[in-house]
């Protein structure tokens, strides 16, 4: 399906026009930031250990090391020779019939060959100390290298670096990671009824709220984002943003209305005009009809429609898997199976995205009731659903208790 179809009037369906948005987006390239500002980003390649961990046998135990052979008849009276701490190794040898203290993380001395833990051993006078138990070779050591050697691979690139991986990386001696760079994302608001949160609407006007969901959703599929503002509905201005929003040197610029061919919608003539090729427009789904996608040499544009509900929902199905591929993330999208609460009628040929409340019930079932109205402009209802129920084209009507797909907003919430 080429753009000709797309301005004559056929729908795109989500599924092509989202795997045609996808198809050529690939991780950015890497960049390398500091170990404490990694988390969350993606490793760019593969981390090599620059160490051995640990360098070398260590106890696992506070105890004593001693020559498990000497322990063979316990128990047996052994002396007491030197002590060993974490960062504070001892340089003598244990010998037959002779211990050292030691303590949790110490390197093992030269001769010992296994660490009897503290409970086992009796303290005598004179030095001495005297083994209760026989233990086998290696009892509470942890070997040279148990946990990775120098030159080994320690974490894959296309990780995501989280509590572990970063602390793995730290311990592996990398003071800085090599990362995919997240994506710049700019944010332009059109419509000349817009005004910013804290204004005196008159007439006719609105708070532009779109962007600053928008702004969230990219964020957190790991973006750092520039807000240019509201543009009116003038084709100067609209040609003047869009200079702008390429001299940030931004992957995806997103508006946020006036993509539809209306007298006042300008921002696909415009930005065509000024050299977009236009890749698809019009999505069979609901809400968010009115979506359009191209390209203006290395920068994306998605356009996004002016309701609020609509931009949001083709926020979480477009944008969001747009930002996670080019941050070289996996799509993370979760779909669940849930049973009706209340019916719902037969669906026409636009895929549906209902606003709804999932929770468990006592058996421990997932439960979904759509809100009463669905209408794209009421962000109530969308800032309260966590989830989406998603119905197909042609889908027939059905009944509560009914199992149909979810698409899953707010992860914690059931």
């Amino acid at each position: 399906m080429d753009a000709g179809r797309a301005l004559s009037g056929g729908l795109v369906p989500v599924a092509e026009a989202r795997a045609r948005l996808l198809a050529d987006a690939e991780p950015l390239a890497a960049e390398i930031v500091p170990l404490d500002e990694a988390q969350g980003r993606v490793l760019a390649e593969d981390l090599m250990a620059l160490r051995t961990q640990p360098p070398d046998a260590v106890s696992a135990m506070d105890g004593y090391a001693v020559r498990a052979a000497d322990l063979e008849n316990a128990p047996a009276d052994l002396t007491v020779i030197g002590e060993v701490a974490a960062g504070h190794p001892f340089d003598g040898i244990v010998g037959a019939g002779q211990a050292a203290r030691i303590f949790t993380g110490g390197v093992v001395p030269a001769g010992a060959d296994t660490v009897t833990i503290q409970e086992n051993v009796t303290v005598l006078a004179g030095g001495l100390v005297r083994a209760n138990q026989a233990e086998p070779l290696g009892r509470n050591i942890r070997a040279a290298g148990l946990d990775f050697r120098q030159d080994e691979t320690v974490l894959q690139a296309g990780t995501v670096l989280d509590a572990g991986a970063l602390c793995l990386a730290a311990a592996a001696n990398h003071p800085s990671l090599p990362v995919v760079r997240r994506p710049r994302i700019a944010v332009l608001a059109t419509g000349d009824e817009l005004l910013p949160p804290g204004s005196e609407p008159g007439p006719g006007q609105i708070i532009a709220s779109n962007s600053y969901g928008v702004t969230a959703i990219a964020r957190d599929a790991g973006a750092n984002v520039i807000d240019l503002g509201i543009v009116r509905d003038r084709e100067d201005e609209l040609a003047a943003a869009l200079d702008r929003a390429a001299d940030t040197g931004c992957d995806i610029l997103v508006t946020l209305g006036g993509a539809s061919v209306g007298d006042h919608d300008l921002v696909q003539k415009v930005f065509v005009s000024r050299g977009m090729t236009l890749g698809f427009w019009k999505i069979a789904m609901r809400p968010g009809k009115p979506l359009m996608s191209g390209n203006l040499g290395s920068m994306r544009i998605l356009g996004l429609p002016g309701n609020p509900v609509s931009a949001l929902v083709c926020g979480h199905l477009f944008l969001k898997p747009l930002v996670e591929k080019l941050s070289g993330r996996r799509f993370s999208e979760r779909r669940m199976q849930a049973l009706l609460e209340t019916p719902l009628p037969e669906n026409d040929r636009r895929e549906d995205y209902i606003r709804a409340t999932a929770w468990r019930d006592e058996a421990g079932s997932l439960r979904v009731k759509a809100f009463d109205t669905q209408d794209s402009s009421m962000i109530s209802a969308f800032a309260l659903s966590n989830v989406l129920i998603v119905r197909p084209p042609h889908t027939p009507a059905v009944a509560a208790g009914d199992s149909v797909e979810v698409l899953v907003l707010k992860e914690h919430a059931f």
